[in-house]
Order: C-alpha cells, then sequence, then structure tokens
C-alpha cells in the first residue's frame, strides 16, 4: 500500500536534489547559456532600435525556456533508474507522489534562480527611461507558471525511461509542440487559430506578458503541470 503523502519527506527530497542541481555543472551549463542567449536578444533590442520596453524579451522567453529546461530535468528520474538508486528509495518508506514533488520542486527552485538574474534587465530601462511596469511584473509572473509547467513536462519524460538522452528528445518535443509548433500551425492555418491558441503555452504565457491577469491562463498552466505530474506519478507506479 502507497505511503499518506508526507510534505516532509518530499522536503527531504526537494534538498537532495537541490544540493544535487547546484554542483551539477550541466545545470549550471544550461542556465549559463540561458542567460546568455536571454541577455544578447534582450540588449541587442535595446541597443539597436532602442527599444524602452519588454516585450519582445518576453514573447521568446518560451521558446528559450523549452529548449533550456529539458537538459536539466531529463536525468531526475532516469538516472536514478540507471544507476540502481531508484529501487533503493523505494524501499525507505517514500511515495511515488512524494518523490515527484520533491524533484519537481528542486527543479522549479533551480530553474528561478537562473531567472532571478535577468532582472537586471527591466532595472536597466528604469534607469535609462520610462518603463510600463504592468507587462513587466505579468511577464515574470507568467515566467513562474511557465517554468512550473515546463518542470513537469521534463518529470515526465524522465519518468518514463532510464535513457536521459531518450528523456531529453521527448520533453523537447513535447515542450516544442506546446511552444513553437501549435504557434505556426496558427501562422500557417489562420481558420484554426482560436484551437491553437486555447491549447498553446505561447499564447496563455504572452496573455499574462501583457500585463492581464486572466484566470483562464493561470488555470490552463496549473492545468497542464498537474496532468503531467499525474502522468508521471502513473508512470513510477507502472514501474513498482
Amino acid at each position: 500500500m502507497q505511503n499518506i503523502f508526507s510534505f516532509n519527506k518530499s522536503f527531504i527530497i526537494l534538498k537532495k536534489e537541490l544540493k544535487h542541481i547546484f554542483l551539477s555543472p550541466i545545470a549550471y551549463i544550461f542556465s549559463a547559456i540561458f542567460l546568455a542567449v536571454s541577455g544578447i536578444y534582450f540588449f541587442s533590442r535595446f541597443f539597436i532600435i532602442s527599444q524602452n520596453d519588454m516585450r519582445d524579451y518576453f514573447s521568446v522567453l518560451p521558446i528559450i525556456l523549452s529548449l533550456i529546461i529539458p537538459p536539466i530535468t531529463m536525468g531526475l528520474l532516469s538516472s536514478e533508474f540507471s544507476s540502481g538508486s531508484y529501487e533503493l528509495i523505494i524501499t525507505q518508506s517514500v511515495s511515488t507522489l512524494e518523490i515527484i514533488i520533491g524533484k519537481f520542486l528542486s527543479s522549479v527552485i533551480f530553474m528561478l534562480f537562473a531567472l532571478l538574474p535577468t532582472i537586471m534587465y527591466p532595472i536597466t530601462l528604469l534607469f535609462l527611461g520610462r518603463l510600463d511596469l504592468g507587462p513587466v511584473i505579468g511577464g515574470y509572473i507568467g515566467s513562474v507558471f511557465l517554468i512550473s509547467a515546463l518542470c513537469a513536462i521534463g518529470i515526465f519524460a524522465s519518468s518514463i525511461t532510464k535513457n536521459q538522452i531518450i528523456a531529453l528528445i521527448v520533453a523537447l518535443a513535447i515542450t516544442i509542440f506546446f511552444n513553437v509548433f501549435l504557434k505556426l500551425i496558427s501562422l500557417l492555418f489562420p481558420s484554426l487559430t482560436n484551437v491553437m491558441d486555447f491549447i498553446s503555452g505561447d499564447y496563455h504565457f504572452n496573455s499574462i506578458a501583457r500585463g492581464v491577469l486572466d484566470l483562464r491562463d493561470i488555470i490552463y498552466f496549473l492545468s497542464i503541470t498537474a496532468v503531467f505530474l499525474y502522468l508521471s506519478n502513473i508512470a513510477l507506479e507502472n514501474r513498482k
């Protein structure tokens, strides 16, 4: 019988995973790539066309995060399977849900730390001129929900295989589908725009990034997060 869910056990796993992620060179490499790419794009837009807002930056953020988060989450569970340590974990009265929540929160927290230095972008704009803070605040709120959804997808991909490369490919396929492919379909086939927008993560993120919080956008990201965490839990239960 599965143990009753305990946040204390999830917190223990969270601390263990945070220590592992913050000591992982791969995590730092990809977070550095994220900061480099986002920084180059932001400052090139600012200095080349003197654009004193962050709308363009937030418009490409879903694509950047869709490429950065899968490599960070690919080994969260698959590495446990390949090393055999997962069997040891489940013998310690820890439920699959507690494992998933702990690993999920660790990846979200790490990505929020990676996102934190980008606050220098709006601060720079504030010093150099006027800045509409509404879209900036909305963009960062949307980023939290987007990161949560993408990390949940990454956890799911890592839960279905012991091969990290396969987990990476699966996560990339799903994240790109939600944040890039559906947007392209919408542009190519205008008659499908309403349907594509309804299921597109990019659309809901940019809706929040405009500075207006719509409950439908928040529910969308919470639903994506919950669904993929639930699927991850099923995958781990089936592995027992």
